[in-house]
This record gives structure tokens, C-alpha cells and sequence, in this order.
């Protein structure tokens, strides 16, 4: 996937104040409009425009653009949105591609950024008892640990607003707070905060704020909607004469019965030890055996006195090969 540079296609400059970026698309869309440009590649152009002024105008949008920084420039082709760029960026309203006049048909650079999260920033100037209007409801993604799924916490987490500066420009504002992780919540879900969304108008009620849900890459875990699976190191004599080994889980140690002459890759299910959702997960463990790292003269004889008494056994006679 392309990264689309949208300040370089609007022609401006990265600090650019709403009003230098309305000007800007004013020109630009004049100049390659297909109905009036002659320009050869005015459809084309026309099009790109509309989608960096589509990002550009919305100070949300603006700002979330913003949080990818330059790291893109070392392999544009192959771009690829880290999956927590937006981590803590709270976007009000409805999601983008749906709320956005004409966003239909846009490139795909544009749908992995915006096409499920939420946004539409609004500027209400109404001032209060004129009328009443409930406020928008604000959405945010936030990461959290794995063992919270498992055990529930409260958590501190600060999200980013975007808010008006006085030059005219977007500019993030922080705010923090504590929010109750319920146990057995997965990836993809939503929390919700009642009254924590956008102010309401006059008399209307505050907006509500939906956090959802991913998890911390882990160091041994890994997460698959509520299963979750772990890779096993066992040494070669575990595997060979099978018996109890303990074993990791978000939860706590475990004892795991592992069967004799058990080879690497054998995936074991632990039922209902997953994420303990509504209906839990399952846990998944993968044996890999591994040798240490040197062999001391004792082992190595041991080793061929093993391939000595096993030398009727061929690992490879599935391929048709011999020892």
C-alpha cells in the first residue's frame, strides 16, 4: 500500500493554519476539476485532491493523520499503519467513511486509516439554553494487558481530544481517566462511559465515550478472539518420557500432563483456560523441543548411545528417505 502524502498534494506546508488549507483545495479543485482542466491527468488529480482535503479539513482527521509522523519514508511502498497509531486518539461522531460526503471510493491508504474510526470534529458556537441537543458520542482505541482480560482492573488512561488553537490550527489536549476493565473483555469490544463523550447543548445530556478494546503485544502470549496460545520449550527427555511440567497462563502456573514420545509441534488444548469470557476461550500450548546450547562429553556419548539403541528408528521415512 502507497503512503499518500496529503500536505504535498494539497501544496502545503505541514503547519499549515484550516483556512491556508480551504484556500489551498479552493485553487487546487478549480485548477483540476475534469469538467473545465485540460491537464492530462486532471481526473486523477482531482480525485487525490478531494481525498486530502477530505483528511485535512476535519482538525480530527488532521491530527490522526499527524500522529503517523515520517517514519513512512524508509519503504513507501510497502506502508503499512502500526496497529496502535491511534492508540488514546478520541474521535467524535460518526465513523469517517460513513459520515463523510463523496469518501466513497477513496484509496486504500485512506480506508486502513479511516474507514472504522470514529470522527467528524464540530465547532458549536450555539450558545447554551437556545435550544437543547444531546452531545456526540466520542470513540477511542486504548490498549491494555492481557492478564487484566483475565483478573479485571481500573486502569488510568489518558485519551487525546483534538481542540481549536487560537492560531487557527488542530492541537491534541490530554485528559486521563479511570476506567473499570471487566474481566473476560476482548479484543475488538467496547467499554462503555456513560456521559464521557462530547457536552450537550443547553439542557441536553453529554454524549457517551466507547473505548475499545486491544491488547499489549505480549513477550510469551498470543491472542486469537478468547483463545490464547503459548509456545512450550520442553528438553528432549521431557519429550521422550512424557510427566509434569509447569506451565504459564495469564492466570497462574499450571500443571500440564505431558504424554511419552511426544514430538515438537504437538499442539495441546487446555479447554476453558482462555480469556474467561462470556464463553471462555481456550488455551492452546506448542511444544517445541530444544537442546542446550553446547553438549558437555557426557551427554554427547549419551546421545550416541541413544542413536545406537534407536537406529531402527527413521524421522524422515515419511519423505522416502533412509537414515
Amino acid at each position: 500500500m502507497e503512503y499518500k502524502d496529503y500536505y504535498k498534494i494539497m501544496g502545503v506546508a505541514n503547519d499549515a493554519s484550516q483556512n491556508e488549507i480551504k484556500r489551498a483545495y479552493r485553487k487546487l479543485a478549480r485548477k483540476y476539476h475534469p469538467d473545465v482542466s485540460k491537464e492530462k491527468d486532471a481526473e486523477v488529480r482531482f480525485k487525490e485532491l478531494g481525498e486530502a482535503y477530505e483528511v485535512l479539513k476535519d482538525p480530527e482527521k488532521r491530527t490522526a493523520y499527524d500522529q503517523l509522523g515520517t517514519n513512512w519514508k524508509a519503504g513507501q511502498e510497502g506502508f503499512q499503519p502500526p496497529p496502535d497509531w491511534d492508540a488514546g486518539f478520541e474521535f467524535h461522531g460518526d465513523s469517517f467513511t460513513g459520515g463523510s460526503s463523496g469518501a466513497a471510493g477513496f484509496s486504500d491508504f485512506f480506508e486502513s486509516l479511516f474507514g472504522q474510526a470514529g470522527g467528524g470534529f464540530q465547532n458549536r458556537s450555539a450558545g447554551a439554553g437556545q435550544y437543547q441537543m444531546r452531545g456526540e458520542d466520542s470513540h477511542a482505541k486504548v490498549f491494555i494487558d492481557l492478564e487484566d482480560a483475565y483478573q479485571g482492573a481500573s486502569r488510568g488512561l489518558t485519551l487525546r481530544s483534538t481542540v481549536m488553537g487560537n492560531d487557527g490550527r488542530p492541537q491534541l489536549k490530554p485528559r486521563t481517566l479511570n476506567v473499570k476493565i471487566p474481566k473476560g473483555v476482548k479484543a475488538g469490544q467496547n467499554i462503555r462511559l456513560k456521559g464521557q463523550g462530547s457536552p450537550g447543548m443547553g439542557d441536553g445530556s453529554a454524549g457517551d465515550l466507547y473505548l475499545e478494546i486491544e491488547f499489549n503485544p505480549h513477550s510469551i502470549y498470543k491472542v486469537d478472539g478468547a483463545d490464547v496460545s503459548l509456545e512450550l520449550s520442553v528438553a528432549p527427555w521431557e519429550a521422550a518420557l512424557g510427566g509434569k511440567i509447569k506451565v504459564p497462563t495469564p492466570s497462574g502456573m499450571i500443571d500440564l500432563k505431558i504424554p511419552e514420545a511426544i514430538s515438537s509441534g504437538k499442539k495441546m488444548r487446555l479447554k476453558g483456560r482462555g480469556i474467561p469470557a462470556k464463553q471462555p476461550g481456550d488455551f492452546y500450548v506448542t511444544l517445541v523441543i530444544v537442546l542446550p546450547e553446547s553438549l558437555s562429553e557426557k551427554e554427547k556419548t549419551l546421545y550416541q548411545e541413544l542413536q545406537q539403541a534407536s537406529s531402527h528408528f527413521n524421522p524422515r521415512a515419511k519423505l522416502g528417505m533412509g537414515q
